[in-house]
């Protein structure tokens, strides 16, 4: 499948240079958590230190994301473990290959919904919303794209079902190197349609730090990794694409596909776009009246920073700070605003149009601030989130790796497209 070169202009007010690849495949490459050698685990709530950080006990007594369902786009969830019995509505596949939106081959897309809606039972992970529901779309991961023929525009068609779903927020825990203007497309359709798009920068800070998509594009949300001390993540993709970040380190999963160990090791920005997501829920079902709009301006302007952050600034590696729900639900921090403007771009979101031509080139518009030194503290605290420069640090995972498609004649299949957890 060969796609046309299209190049579209940032929104104004967003810092993203002007977003053009020449897209010939429909590679992907899947932003991937984790280790398969980590250490199992029996008790993986010991280490949701997060939970403990957020005072996530009092945030339930107001808000636990009840009315709210989250899309959750990503290898399939299976709804029986212990903590997502009663969670799951039934969902689709689109990998095109047999088997359905419940099957989860590596056990990642069953972690990010518990992180986000898991009760918690049977010793569980707990979702950050225990009340929210979890609509899955299951798309193709690396080891089903290494054996089977799947849907090559499978990602595209995933965000626009979960756009026209009753979904009101959309996680993508997955990350490609390319530019798609046909999944970029996808996205802006689903901020038309009022949902908020959250997707995980990447773990390749070290290996080229490279842009990464759907979390690119200017209608998405991009989210970044921090850890237990407040700082970013040392593997955590960061530049001027980077909207908000979310605990990302040392944030247990399933091992795998057989879902009788939890393995211990770092959850990336995979485990990251879970907990903004769940986020958003706690505080959409606060005020189920507001719009997505309302409910991003607000994580943006409670979200966790560093004392000597400047206001009014935006970090190149957390963005607007570290998402602290706790501080609208029970503090109140953060106004809603004109409920039609996204705090993205500062622009209206309107309805979506019938069709699109491409738009030219514009020049980049980055955000200020964000200089290494000034990023915050999760949950509030003040502890400077001091970080190195682009390059500097360990890489805990290569997710970047470049994946070639063929397509079959007449089909929209694809033999090989790489897409690895992050």
């Amino acid at each position: 499948m060969s796609q046309q070169l299209r190049c579209k202009a940032p929104y104004s007010g967003r810092r993203r240079g002007v977003l053009c690849a020449v897209a010939a495949t429909a590679a992907w490459t899947v932003a991937f958590s984790g280790s398969a050698t980590a250490a199992t685990i029996t008790d993986p709530q010991s280490k949701q230190w997060y939970l403990d950080a957020m005072n996530a006990e009092k945030i339930w007594k107001s808000a636990t994301g009840d009315g709210v369902t989250v899309a959750v786009i990503d290898g399939g969830v299976n709804p029986s473990t212990p903590s997502l019995r009663g969670q799951v509505l039934k969902g689709v596949d689109f990998t095109g290959v047999k088997g359905e939106a419940s099957d989860d081959l590596d056990g990642h897309g069953t972690s990010m919904a518990e992180l986000i809606a898991g009760t918690g039972k049977g010793g569980g992970l707990k979702g950050l919303a225990p009340g929210a529901k979890i609509l899955p779309f299951r798309v193709s991961d690396t080891e089903l794209q290494n054996k089977e023929r799947v849907n090559a525009f499978d990602m595209q068609q995933a965000i626009r079902a979960a756009a026209d779903s009753d979904a009101k927020i959309i996680n993508i825990s997955l990350a490609g190197d390319y530019y798609s203007s046909e999944v970029r497309d996808a996205v802006e359709y689903a901020q038309m349609k009022g949902k908020l798009l959250f997707a995980g920068a990447g773990n390749n800070a070290k290996k080229g730090n490279k842009e990464q998509y759907p979390a690119s594009y200017p209608e998405a949300i991009a989210v970044a990794g921090s850890g237990p001390d407040g700082k970013v993540a040392d593997y955590s993709q960061h530049g001027d694409t980077i909207d908000i970040a979310a605990p990302a380190d040392d944030i247990p999963g399933w091992c795998d596909q057989s879902f009788t160990n939890y393995c211990d090791g770092d959850g990336g920005t995979s485990s990251a776009t879970a907990i903004a997501s769940a986020t958003a829920a706690l505080i959409w079902s606060k005020h189920p009246d507001w719009t997505g709009n309302q409910v991003l301006r607000v994580m943006f302007e409670s979200a966790g920073r560093g004392k000597d952050w400047e206001p009014g600034s935006v970090s190149r590696y957390l963005g607007h700070g570290i998402v602290r729900p706790g501080a609208h639900i029970n503090r109140g921090l953060g106004k809603p605003g004109d409920p039609d403007i996204t705090p993205l771009t500062n622009e209206r979101v309107g309805p979506p149009q019938a069709s699109k031509a491409p738009s030219a080139p514009a020049s980049s518009q980055p955000k200020e601030g964000g200089k290494p030194g000034s990023d915050a503290v999760a949950a509030g605290s003040s502890k400077d989130a001091a970080k190195q420069s682009d390059g500097d640090g360990t890489s805990v995972l290569v997710i970047g790796a470049v994946a070639a498609v063929a397509v079959l004649a007449g089909a929209a299949y694809a033999i090989v497209r790489r897409r690895r957890t992050a």
